[in-house]
């Protein structure tokens, strides 16, 4: 699995400390920036790692900005993302498994480095089950695609 991870300035601190738990687990990932806490403009970063995904040079990502809001608004722009803002491990889970999110977002001002990870770790150990929501995402979808 490979990952597509950014952040902008307020979310430096805990991408980092992504990047450092990917490290150590030998996981690949691509790292977008920011990287440093110098001031960056969040859409910038998000579409990059949106663009990775949705194109499959990464299998999911991750994206940081103080409170994940902008970030993922900012990724679910791209088609095919499904940017999900998450502030703990049930909701990191339960987004992988019933709306197949493609791109966890985090806040760093809203979480701190060890429920980050918590939240990481939850987000990555989930698939998507499909069945009813196979349907739901499907309508997401059409959405997308200008059909409903």
């Amino acid at each position: 699995m490979k990952l597509a991870i950014g952040c902008d300035h307020g979310g430096f601190q805990l991408k980092e400390a992504v990047r450092a738990y990917l490290e150590e687990r030998h996981m690949e990932y691509e790292d977008f920036g920011a990287y440093s806490t110098d001031s960056v403009d969040y859409p910038l970063v998000a579409v990059k790692v949106a663009r990775a995904v949705t194109g499959g040079q990464a299998d999911l990502g991750v994206l940081v900005c103080s409170t994940g809001i902008g970030i993922s608004i900012a990724a679910n722009k791209v088609k095919g993302a499904r940017a999900s803002v998450c502030t703990n491990e049930e909701c990191a889970r339960l987004t992988r498994k019933d709306n197949d999110s493609n791109i966890l977002c985090m806040g760093g001002k809203v979480v701190d480095e060890e429920t980050g990870l918590r939240i990481l770790e939850a987000y990555l150990a989930e698939d998507f089950a499909g069945g009813r929501h196979a349907r739901r995402v499907g309508q997401i979808q059409q959405i997308e695609n200008g059909e409903l």
